[in-house]
Protein backbone atom coordinates (compact mmCIF):
# COMPACT_ATOMS: atom_id res chain seq x y z
CA UNK A 1 0.00 0.00 0.00
CA UNK A 2 1.17 3.53 -1.12
CA UNK A 3 2.02 5.97 1.95
CA UNK A 4 -0.85 8.41 2.12
CA UNK A 5 0.14 12.26 2.29
CA UNK A 6 -2.37 14.65 3.07
CA UNK A 7 -2.25 18.06 0.51
CA UNK A 8 -3.52 21.13 1.57
CA UNK A 9 -3.62 24.13 -1.52
CA UNK A 10 -4.70 24.66 -4.54
CA UNK A 11 -6.01 22.49 -6.59
CA UNK A 12 -3.42 23.09 -10.00
CA UNK A 13 -0.36 22.59 -7.24
CA UNK A 14 -1.70 19.22 -6.51
CA UNK A 15 -2.95 18.25 -9.85
CA UNK A 16 0.92 19.07 -10.61
CA UNK A 17 1.93 16.97 -7.53
CA UNK A 18 -0.14 14.20 -8.60
CA UNK A 19 1.25 13.88 -11.59
CA UNK A 20 4.58 13.31 -10.70
CA UNK A 21 4.51 11.38 -7.85
CA UNK A 22 1.42 9.37 -7.86
CA UNK A 23 3.40 6.12 -8.63
CA UNK A 24 4.40 6.53 -5.34
CA UNK A 25 2.39 7.54 -2.38
CA UNK A 26 -1.05 8.42 -2.14
CA UNK A 27 -2.31 12.16 -2.37
CA UNK A 28 -5.14 13.09 -0.50
CA UNK A 29 -6.39 17.10 -1.46
CA UNK A 30 -9.40 17.54 1.36
CA UNK A 31 -10.97 20.48 1.32
CA UNK A 32 -9.12 23.38 3.22
CA UNK A 33 -12.12 23.16 6.73
CA UNK A 34 -11.15 21.30 9.94
CA UNK A 35 -13.30 18.84 9.64
CA UNK A 36 -11.87 17.69 6.02
CA UNK A 37 -8.40 18.29 6.89
CA UNK A 38 -8.41 16.14 9.91
CA UNK A 39 -9.99 13.07 8.59
CA UNK A 40 -8.02 12.53 6.08
CA UNK A 41 -4.96 13.48 8.45
CA UNK A 42 -5.85 10.24 10.54
CA UNK A 43 -4.85 7.60 8.53
CA UNK A 44 -1.59 9.77 6.53
CA UNK A 45 2.03 10.09 7.32
CA UNK A 46 2.91 12.93 6.11
CA UNK A 47 1.11 16.64 5.39
CA UNK A 48 2.31 18.69 2.58
CA UNK A 49 0.33 22.84 3.49
CA UNK A 50 0.72 25.36 0.72
CA UNK A 51 -2.13 27.31 1.89
CA UNK A 52 -2.06 27.90 5.64
CA UNK A 53 -5.80 28.56 5.76
CA UNK A 54 -6.12 25.99 8.22
CA UNK A 55 -5.07 26.02 11.87
CA UNK A 56 -3.52 22.58 12.53
CA UNK A 57 -4.26 21.94 16.03
CA UNK A 58 -2.55 19.47 19.01
CA UNK A 59 -5.60 17.46 18.65
CA UNK A 60 -5.28 16.88 15.11
CA UNK A 61 -1.84 15.46 15.40
CA UNK A 62 -3.24 13.58 18.59
CA UNK A 63 -5.96 11.57 16.40
CA UNK A 64 -2.70 11.01 13.41
CA UNK A 65 -0.38 9.10 14.80
CA UNK A 66 1.58 8.79 11.90
CA UNK A 67 2.33 11.57 10.81
CA UNK A 68 6.19 11.72 10.91
CA UNK A 69 6.62 15.49 9.03
CA UNK A 70 4.73 18.85 7.99
CA UNK A 71 6.17 20.29 4.58
CA UNK A 72 5.07 24.03 4.32
CA UNK A 73 5.11 25.29 1.52
CA UNK A 74 5.37 28.68 2.88
CA UNK A 75 7.90 30.78 5.11
CA UNK A 76 5.35 30.56 8.05
CA UNK A 77 4.21 28.03 10.56
CA UNK A 78 2.43 29.80 12.73
CA UNK A 79 -1.05 27.98 12.47
CA UNK A 80 0.83 25.01 13.42
CA UNK A 81 0.62 23.77 17.04
CA UNK A 82 3.58 22.48 18.06
CA UNK A 83 3.06 20.24 21.67
CA UNK A 84 1.95 17.05 19.93
CA UNK A 85 4.66 16.93 17.58
CA UNK A 86 7.61 18.29 19.78
CA UNK A 87 6.56 15.17 21.94
CA UNK A 88 6.84 13.14 19.12
CA UNK A 89 10.02 14.98 17.16
CA UNK A 90 8.11 15.47 14.17
CA UNK A 91 9.49 17.93 12.41
CA UNK A 92 8.01 20.87 10.73
CA UNK A 93 9.94 22.23 7.67
CA UNK A 94 9.31 25.62 6.09
CA UNK A 95 10.75 27.56 3.06
CA UNK A 96 12.53 29.38 5.59
CA UNK A 97 15.93 26.66 5.16
CA UNK A 98 15.46 27.26 0.99
CA UNK A 99 17.55 30.41 0.91
CA UNK A 100 18.27 28.85 -2.59
CA UNK A 101 15.24 28.54 -3.70
CA UNK A 102 13.51 32.15 -1.63
CA UNK A 103 15.99 34.04 -3.32
CA UNK A 104 14.35 34.04 -6.55
CA UNK A 105 10.97 34.51 -5.32
CA UNK A 106 9.72 37.49 -6.16
CA UNK A 107 5.59 37.55 -6.08
CA UNK A 108 4.92 39.20 -2.18
CA UNK A 109 7.77 41.53 -3.36
CA UNK A 110 6.14 42.59 -6.39
CA UNK A 111 2.73 42.56 -4.32
CA UNK A 112 3.86 44.96 -1.54
CA UNK A 113 5.00 47.15 -4.46
CA UNK A 114 1.92 47.13 -6.23
CA UNK A 115 -0.32 47.97 -3.11
CA UNK A 116 2.38 50.51 -2.34
CA UNK A 117 1.66 52.16 -5.68
CA UNK A 118 -1.74 51.52 -5.72
CA UNK A 119 -2.35 53.94 -2.18
CA UNK A 120 -0.02 56.33 -3.97
CA UNK A 121 -2.02 56.69 -6.87
CA UNK A 122 -5.26 56.17 -5.92
CA UNK A 123 -5.87 53.31 -8.27
CA UNK A 124 -8.60 51.05 -6.36
CA UNK A 125 -11.19 54.36 -5.77
CA UNK A 126 -9.94 55.74 -9.48
CA UNK A 127 -11.20 52.57 -10.65
CA UNK A 128 -14.74 53.01 -9.03
CA UNK A 129 -14.59 56.45 -10.06
CA UNK A 130 -14.86 55.24 -13.83
CA UNK A 131 -17.09 52.57 -13.12
CA UNK A 132 -19.85 54.96 -11.99
CA UNK A 133 -19.50 56.97 -15.37
CA UNK A 134 -17.77 59.49 -13.99
CA UNK A 135 -14.29 61.42 -15.33
CA UNK A 136 -12.60 63.96 -13.11
CA UNK A 137 -9.08 63.34 -12.07
CA UNK A 138 -8.60 66.22 -9.49
CA UNK A 139 -10.11 63.95 -7.50
CA UNK A 140 -7.06 61.75 -7.47
CA UNK A 141 -4.44 63.97 -6.67
CA UNK A 142 -1.28 61.09 -7.42
CA UNK A 143 2.25 60.60 -4.86
CA UNK A 144 5.35 61.10 -7.11
CA UNK A 145 7.52 58.59 -5.25
CA UNK A 146 10.76 59.84 -7.07
CA UNK A 147 12.59 61.59 -4.04
CA UNK A 148 10.78 60.17 -1.49
CA UNK A 149 11.60 57.78 1.23
CA UNK A 150 10.81 54.58 1.70
CA UNK A 151 11.24 52.98 5.20
CA UNK A 152 11.26 49.18 5.21
CA UNK A 153 11.20 47.06 8.39
CA UNK A 154 13.17 43.99 7.87
CA UNK A 155 15.61 44.24 5.22
CA UNK A 156 15.77 40.07 4.53
CA UNK A 157 14.62 38.66 0.95
CA UNK A 158 11.65 40.60 0.35
CA UNK A 159 13.08 43.51 2.08
CA UNK A 160 15.69 43.43 -0.70
CA UNK A 161 13.22 43.70 -3.57
CA UNK A 162 11.39 45.94 -2.12
CA UNK A 163 14.47 48.57 -1.91
CA UNK A 164 15.36 47.81 -5.53
CA UNK A 165 11.96 48.49 -6.72
CA UNK A 166 12.03 52.21 -4.72
CA UNK A 167 16.02 52.80 -6.12
CA UNK A 168 14.75 51.97 -9.46
CA UNK A 169 12.05 54.33 -9.29
CA UNK A 170 14.30 57.21 -7.83
CA UNK A 171 13.34 56.83 -4.06
CA UNK A 172 15.83 56.98 -0.87
CA UNK A 173 15.69 53.74 0.85
CA UNK A 174 16.10 53.59 4.55
CA UNK A 175 16.00 50.12 6.78
CA UNK A 176 15.75 48.74 10.22
CA UNK A 177 16.45 44.61 10.89
CA UNK A 178 18.58 44.39 13.72
CA UNK A 179 19.09 40.92 12.59
CA UNK A 180 20.94 41.58 9.78
CA UNK A 181 24.55 42.68 9.94
CA UNK A 182 24.60 44.26 5.96
CA UNK A 183 21.75 45.63 4.98
CA UNK A 184 21.05 45.62 1.05
CA UNK A 185 22.87 47.87 -1.42
CA UNK A 186 21.58 51.30 -0.93
CA UNK A 187 19.74 51.31 2.19
CA UNK A 188 20.79 53.16 5.13
CA UNK A 189 20.20 51.33 8.26
CA UNK A 190 18.13 53.89 10.78
CA UNK A 191 16.25 52.96 14.26
CA UNK A 192 12.79 52.14 14.32
CA UNK A 193 11.07 55.48 15.61
CA UNK A 194 13.49 57.52 12.51
CA UNK A 195 12.02 54.98 10.20
CA UNK A 196 8.47 56.19 11.00
CA UNK A 197 8.64 59.60 11.68
CA UNK A 198 10.93 60.44 8.04
CA UNK A 199 9.34 57.78 5.88
CA UNK A 200 6.93 58.37 3.67
CA UNK A 201 6.54 54.87 2.86
CA UNK A 202 6.63 51.94 5.06
CA UNK A 203 6.90 48.79 4.56
CA UNK A 204 6.83 45.44 6.44
CA UNK A 205 8.45 41.94 5.77
CA UNK A 206 9.25 40.47 9.07
CA UNK A 207 8.59 36.90 10.46
CA UNK A 208 6.16 36.95 13.43
CA UNK A 209 8.09 35.55 16.60
CA UNK A 210 7.53 36.34 20.68
CA UNK A 211 10.29 39.04 19.35
CA UNK A 212 8.20 40.72 16.62
CA UNK A 213 4.38 39.97 17.87
CA UNK A 214 3.02 43.48 17.66
CA UNK A 215 6.44 45.11 17.33
CA UNK A 216 4.86 48.17 15.29
CA UNK A 217 2.20 49.81 17.84
CA UNK A 218 0.73 52.55 18.94
CA UNK A 219 3.89 54.67 20.25
CA UNK A 220 5.39 53.82 16.80
CA UNK A 221 1.45 54.81 14.75
CA UNK A 222 1.60 57.76 16.49
CA UNK A 223 5.25 58.96 15.36
CA UNK A 224 4.26 58.35 12.32
CA UNK A 225 5.30 61.03 9.20
CA UNK A 226 2.00 62.55 8.88
CA UNK A 227 0.17 61.29 5.29
CA UNK A 228 2.92 58.43 5.20
CA UNK A 229 1.57 55.34 3.44
CA UNK A 230 2.65 51.98 5.42
CA UNK A 231 2.14 48.45 4.33
CA UNK A 232 2.05 45.03 5.63
CA UNK A 233 1.69 41.78 3.48
CA UNK A 234 4.01 39.60 6.58
CA UNK A 235 1.97 38.82 9.25
CA UNK A 236 -1.12 41.17 10.66
CA UNK A 237 0.47 39.89 14.06
CA UNK A 238 3.63 42.24 13.81
CA UNK A 239 1.23 45.22 14.13
CA UNK A 240 -1.17 46.70 16.66
CA UNK A 241 -4.18 46.64 13.88
CA UNK A 242 -6.17 48.86 16.77
CA UNK A 243 -3.34 51.42 16.84
CA UNK A 244 -3.06 51.12 13.03
CA UNK A 245 -7.00 51.70 12.51
CA UNK A 246 -6.56 54.81 15.22
CA UNK A 247 -3.84 56.66 12.99
CA UNK A 248 -6.14 56.21 9.69
CA UNK A 249 -9.07 57.41 11.40
CA UNK A 250 -7.62 60.08 12.53
CA UNK A 251 -5.87 61.12 9.35
CA UNK A 252 -2.58 61.10 10.26
CA UNK A 253 -2.03 58.10 8.09
CA UNK A 254 -2.33 58.51 4.51
CA UNK A 255 -3.21 55.02 3.44
CA UNK A 256 -2.28 51.20 4.12
CA UNK A 257 -2.33 48.53 1.96
CA UNK A 258 -2.39 44.94 3.85
CA UNK A 259 -1.79 41.77 2.66
CA UNK A 260 -2.78 40.21 5.76
CA UNK A 261 -5.47 40.41 8.94
CA UNK A 262 -6.21 39.12 12.27
CA UNK A 263 -8.49 36.15 12.24
CA UNK A 264 -8.12 35.53 8.82
CA UNK A 265 -9.59 33.82 6.75
CA UNK A 266 -12.57 34.67 9.26
CA UNK A 267 -12.67 38.80 8.52
CA UNK A 268 -16.16 38.68 9.21
CA UNK A 269 -16.05 41.36 12.43
CA UNK A 270 -12.36 42.60 11.49
CA UNK A 271 -12.78 46.51 12.19
CA UNK A 272 -10.08 47.37 9.14
CA UNK A 273 -12.68 45.42 6.76
CA UNK A 274 -15.59 47.60 8.29
CA UNK A 275 -13.26 50.81 7.81
CA UNK A 276 -12.66 49.98 3.91
CA UNK A 277 -15.82 49.60 3.40
CA UNK A 278 -16.65 52.98 3.46
CA UNK A 279 -12.83 54.86 3.33
CA UNK A 280 -10.94 54.92 -0.07
CA UNK A 281 -7.18 55.14 1.25
CA UNK A 282 -6.78 51.65 2.81
CA UNK A 283 -6.86 48.68 0.78
CA UNK A 284 -6.85 44.90 1.66
CA UNK A 285 -6.15 41.68 0.15
CA UNK A 286 -6.59 38.41 1.04
CA UNK A 287 -3.27 37.19 1.59
CA UNK A 288 -2.31 36.42 -2.05
CA UNK A 289 1.62 37.67 -1.83
CA UNK A 290 2.81 34.74 -2.60
CA UNK A 291 0.13 33.28 -4.81
CA UNK A 292 1.65 32.83 -8.34
CA UNK A 293 1.14 29.39 -10.14
CA UNK A 294 4.45 29.81 -11.02
CA UNK A 295 5.79 30.03 -7.59
CA UNK A 296 3.32 27.96 -6.05
CA UNK A 297 4.84 25.20 -7.79
CA UNK A 298 8.11 25.45 -7.70
CA UNK A 299 7.81 25.84 -3.72
CA UNK A 300 5.45 22.73 -3.75
CA UNK A 301 7.56 20.60 -5.42
CA UNK A 302 10.21 21.29 -3.08
CA UNK A 303 7.93 20.88 -0.07
CA UNK A 304 7.14 17.40 -1.45
CA UNK A 305 10.89 16.92 -1.98
CA UNK A 306 11.72 16.96 1.94
CA UNK A 307 8.58 14.51 2.36
CA UNK A 308 10.15 12.06 -0.59
CA UNK A 309 13.68 12.24 1.73
CA UNK A 310 11.43 11.46 4.79
CA UNK A 311 10.20 8.49 3.38
CA UNK A 312 12.83 6.93 1.82
CA UNK A 313 11.03 7.11 -1.26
Amino acid sequence: MKPCIVFVGPDFAYENLNVQFSSKVHLVHPDATQQDVAKAMTGAVAFLDASMKVHLTNDMFANSPDICIISCATTGSDHIDREVLDKRGVQVRTLREDLDLLMNLTPAAELSWGLLMACARKIPSALEHIRSGSWNRELFPGIMIKGKQLGIVGCGRIGGWMARYANAFGAEVVGYDPYQEVLPENVRRVSLEELFEQSDFISAHVHLTEDTKEMLGAKLFNRIKPGAIFINTSRSGICDEDALLSVLLSGRLGGAGLDVLNGEPDISGSPLIAYARTHDNLIITPHCGGFSPDAVKLVCDRAMGKIMDKLNL
